[in-house]
């Protein structure tokens, strides 16, 4: 099921349960769980705000562990590969371009 997220610069704890059907409590445990991966904003009066890529993040690790299956230890391995493997593929393409310029010399 596609999840539609609002345009907004930031959401509430309260808003990301909606959206993502995840309860805050819920949110709050992954926050911990997944401290490399999710890391909301903290306003001056400590409420959490979530960015749209935070929500992206939490809906990728609700796939993987409720429909997917995986446990949270898999979960973070599998979030740490797909975050590593665009990394790593940005700097390959900029090594190439490196031995590109110089072989066209």
């Amino acid at each position: 099921m596609k999840v539609r997220i609002p345009n907004k610069l930031f959401f509430s704890i309260t808003e990301v349960s909606k959206i993502t059907r995840v309860p805050s409590h819920v949110l709050r445990y992954w926050e911990k769980e997944f401290k490399q991966f999710l890391k909301p904003v903290k306003s001056e009066t400590k409420r959490r705000r979530y960015q749209k890529k935070d929500i992206q993040t939490i809906l990728r690790i609700k796939d993987l562990l409720y429909k997917e299956k995986y446990s949270i230890a898999g979960a973070k391995k599998r979030l740490k590969t797909e975050t590593l493997l665009p990394d790593l593929i940005k700097e390959c393409k900029r090594e190439l371009r490196k031995i590109l310029r110089v072989l066209n010399k």
